[in-house]
């Protein structure tokens, strides 16, 4: 299975997490290859508005370049919704990282597995925050 196909997998697997509790879910495809800030899902109900960028990773950190973050929290603040990262190490559960819980680095900023452990929510923590 290509690179893309797992992402694609990885996203409908959320959405349909989300559905399952009751969470408006869409995913939008070619999020990333688009001209304006856009992320892989958009998720909401009557409290909450959610913008999600999703992740797999084999390694045990995951690095994201300083344009993908501020993409992300740009297009949240214009549409009004709280930006998270949605990250699955392999073998692990998903884990929703706040941009503000990502370390800084020299070029970017990253979440390792046991940062994203301690500090990241689990699927049941983010839907009832």
């Amino acid at each position: 299975m290509s690179r893309k196909s797992k992402g694609i997998n990885a996203e409908r697997e959320l959405v349909h997490m989300f559905w399952s509790k009751n969470y408006a879910c869409m995913r939008i495809a070619g999020s990333g290859s688009n001209k304006y800030p856009s992320p892989d899902l958009l998720v909401g109900n009557n409290l909450r508005r959610m913008a999600i960028e999703c992740k797999l990773t084999k390694k045990s950190s995951k690095y994201f370049e300083k344009e993908e973050v501020s993409e992300l929290k740009k297009f949240a603040e214009i549409f009004g919704a709280e930006p998270w990262f949605a990250i699955k190490f392999k073998g692990c559960d998903w884990y929703f990282i706040s941009l503000d819980d990502l370390t800084q680095t020299e070029s970017g900023f990253m979440i390792s597995i046991e940062n994203a452990k301690n500090r990241g929510l689990l699927f049941e923590e983010l839907i009832i925050n």
